[in-house]
């Protein structure tokens, strides 16, 4: 009786696992296993555990499954899915995955959370439109890419459509539920026959990577912001032939600038996620291109241009280092109080009357954040090259001291050579209280619908005022060097009376004087207008 038992047992144990695995023989998938026997599971099989609660043989992440199976036995946390002519196991949603090789199922993307460790969530898509500024006609075949609050760029190229759309996917970090959390990213266009943006006396604002909304499976982010108005360049600097190519940087090639230099004057471009870089409008003639980024030194390229595009203008690593470079600055008449940053601005980008340039990803001290410089400052990792410093250049209501009567006040250039050696800046520079900017353009670049009344804040010990508006291809358009003096502490105001074309952009900087010398002046990123 007890045998008859038993065999009626075994019997209903065997039925069990044929009736689990489908008739699977040992080792196979679906088979049970166990953890410290390597040769319980067969080849290309791991054994782990499956919700059943049992150690099963299973097929990892990444491994060819049969989506005729039913079970497939795909490791927990994974599932059989077509992968172009073939079928794999995929991990599904908001199940580890490896930054590596992500392995994550269709329309999903491995993406890190708080604490270090990666998952698979929907991804997180930038969608807007690329058009011209003056007749907001769309742009076809605009390149967009997304760049971190070091200027590193943090995706690939998206290229606009025949309508000007484009979508970026952007890599977020994650809550624990996969809801993106608060990042902050800014967007670079560029395209034949345009200005840059941003360039010029035009910023990219950050925009929030959390603001997105979970909708068709996709966090997606589009907002005013995603929104690119781009200015066509002058009629006689159209036309012009494009080079391209890649930065190959063990250390690093993305969010690499990429400068075209010719008699001192730079055409820039940014590499994307992959290294791969696009320089537009380029005239003919030689030029050489060299890469700027913290902690990667590259060795320049010559190219020569003709009428037609110059493809393969790739960037090697350098073996010589990369030098570390130390100053100090003075906060003059200033409350107390205050802080700063510093930025390395690539000389040949430089424009003298807008007093701004391209600066290269990590060239900034401190090199994230809020300004915290108020006397020594350092900016680790200077790749070699000519750059002009800038201190008191964001909105941090301080500006470079104007006046040439007194030491430090000039703008600072540098060339660094190609070398680890460390650098010091043997002069401090100054910086001082800004005049505040009330209007136009007093936080943000401002629309207006006719030419506007130029207004900004009294200096208590001025005597006079004087103000210059350019454009943004930065070309003065108009001045007015003797700006009346208000009484009191009244604001000071002039009625602008230059262009306002439809599409441009322009900036006013305004300068208070005392006995005949400059001593302050509004903001470098302030008092932009525009009209449409």
């Amino acid at each position: 009786m007890k045998n008859d038992c038993l065999r009626i047992f075994l019997l209903f144990v065997v039925m069990a696992f044929v009736s689990a695995c489908g008739g699977c023989g040992a080792g196979e998938a679906g088979s049970e296993c166990h953890p410290d026997d390597r040769d319980s599971c067969n080849d290309g099989l791991v054994c782990a555990a499956h919700a059943s609660g049992d150690n099963l043989c299973q097929i990892p992440v990444g491994g060819a499954c049969d989506l005729d199976d039913d079970p497939s036995y795909c490791q927990t946390g994974s599932a059989c899915f077509k992968q172009r002519d073939e079928s794999a196991c995929l991990t599904t949603r908001g199940n580890t995955c490896s930054a590596e090789e992500a392995h994550c199922a269709p329309d999903l993307v491995c993406a890190e959370r708080e604490g270090g460790t990666f998952a698979c969530y929907s991804p997180v898509v930038v969608t807007g439109l690329v058009f011209d500024s003056e007749d907001r006609d769309a742009i076809e075949g605009a390149h967009v890419i997304a760049l971190n609050e070091e200027a590193t760029a943090v995706t690939d190229v998206a290229i606009s459509g025949v309508d000007g759309s484009y979508a970026l996917s952007l890599p977020v970090k994650r809550d624990a539920n996969g809801k993106p959390l608060r990042q902050f990213f800014t967007l670079r266009a560029s395209a034949q026959d345009y200005q840059t943006f941003p360039s010029g006396i035009r910023t990219a604002l950050p925009i929030d990577a959390s603001v997105g909304t979970d909708k068709d499976g996709k966090w997606r982010i589009s907002t005013a912001l995603t929104e690119i108005a781009m200015i066509a360049l002058p009629e006689s600097e159209q036309g012009r032939a494009a080079i391209s190519g890649r930065v190959l940087a063990s250390t690093r090639s993305d969010g690499v600038l990429v400068v075209a230099e010719r008699d001192n004057k730079g055409i820039s471009g940014v590499s994307d996620r992959r290294g791969h870089y696009t320089i537009f409008n380029v005239p003919p003639g030689g030029y050489a291109v060299r890469g700027y980024a913290a902690g990667v030194q590259l060795e320049p390229v010559s190219a020569t241009m003709q009428d037609a595009d110059l493809t393969g203008v790739d960037l090697q690593e350098s073996d010589k280092g990369v030098a570390s470079v130390s100053g100090t600055i003075q906060i003059v008449a200033a409350g107390g109080g205050l802080t700063t940053s510093v930025v390395f601005v690539v000389a040949s980008t430089f424009n003298e009357l807008a007093i701004r340039g391209e600066v290269p990803s990590g060239l900034r001290a401190p090199r994230t954040g809020t300004p915290n410089i108020s006397g020594s400052w350092t900016i680790e990792g200077v790749p070699a090259g000519d750059y002009v410093i800038l201190a008191g250049f964001e909105n941090d209501f301080l500006v470079r001291d104007p006046d040439p009567g007194i030491a430090g006040t000039e703008i600072v250039r540098i060339t660094i050579p190609a070398s680890s050696a460390p650098v010091t800046i043997g002069q401090s520079f100054k910086v001082t209280a800004a005049l505040a900017t009330v209007s136009p353009g007093a936080t943000e670049a401002e629309l207006v619908t006719q030419k506007p009344m130029l207004v900004w804040g009294p200096l208590s010990n001025a005597d006079a005022y004087s103000v210059v508006v350019f454009n943004a291809h930065g070309n003065l358009v108009w001045s007015d060097d003797d700006v009346a003096k208000p009484s009191g502490s009244t604001n000071v105001s002039v009625q602008y009376a230059g262009p306002l074309d439809d599409g441009m952009y322009y900036q006013f900087r305004a300068t208070a004087h005392r006995r005949g010398s400059p001593n302050s002046t509004t903001e470098n990123l302030l008092g932009v207008f525009y009209t449409e």
